[in-house]
């Protein structure tokens, strides 16, 4: 299947191929059962339809698939290595990887019956070289992600920025002494503001995971603290 955006001036951008591959073959879509069903794969006690108090529950509990952790996380911890293979995932750090990763997510997003998603910038475009080549990554996954979110549905319900895994991050974001690591940060939030919006996301995360300190014998808490101001 194909499907192709219409920009804002009404011409008509570049066709993309969206997969017709599917990757999990042995799971249906998951329904509402009752609490008397034996199936694993139903809902027992949700039901997404059932109304109360003038709104139905997947109102009330708008539950998104994070996709780090369903899709990117590897089952390891301080104490070992990754423990998951996924099938769909070669581990290469390629544009096509990263849409094929994108095309397994929303198969299980809409067998699942769930209307949102959420992601870090680095979870679904790779880290280039330069902050210009991470850019336009995040650009290129973003028409395919929003090619996937009207053909299915789903919706996002928030993006944040992955400012702890790349090793500029290893004192921080907004809280790092060094203002061109700061300044790399407040790019990075930018982008992914910017992505947001293209997206529809209902909400934002300002998501750090290194702020702060380790010890106040190593850190000029004036600088950091302003810093954190500014960004």
């Amino acid at each position: 299947m194909s499907f192709a955006p219409k920009s804002d001036d009404g011409q008509t951008e570049k066709k993309q191929k969206l997969c017709s591959e599917e990757f999990f073959p042995t799971v249906p879509k998951i329904v509402y059962e009752g609490e008397d069903s034996s199936n694993p794969l139903s809902f027992r006690f949700y039901n997404a339809e059932e109304e109360i108090m003038g709104k139905k529950m997947k109102e009330w509990l708008r539950f998104s698939v994070c996709y780090w952790h369903t899709f990117r996380g590897k089952g390891s911890d301080p104490f070992g290595f990754p423990t998951m293979n996924r099938s769909y995932d070669d581990e290469s750090n390629s544009m096509e990887n990263a849409k094929r990763r994108a095309d397994a997510a929303f198969e299980l997003f809409t067998k699942l019956g769930v209307e949102y998603y959420t992601f870090h910038d680095r979870d679904v475009a790779p880290e280039g070289s330069s902050l210009e080549e991470s850019n336009q990554n995040l650009d290129d996954i973003a028409d395919y992600l929003l090619a996937l979110q009207k053909k299915t549905g789903v919706k996002l319900l928030w993006a944040t920025q992955n400012l702890f895994s790349h090793p500029r991050y290893m004192n921080g974001a907004f809280t790092n002494p060094d203002a061109h690591v700061l300044a790399y940060a407040c790019a990075q939030v930018k982008k992914v503001l910017d992505v947001n919006h293209k997206l529809g996301g209902e909400n934002l995360v300002f998501w750090g995971g290194r702020e702060g300190y380790q010890s106040v014998l190593n850190t000029d808490m004036k600088r950091e603290l302003d810093h954190m101001v500014r960004g």
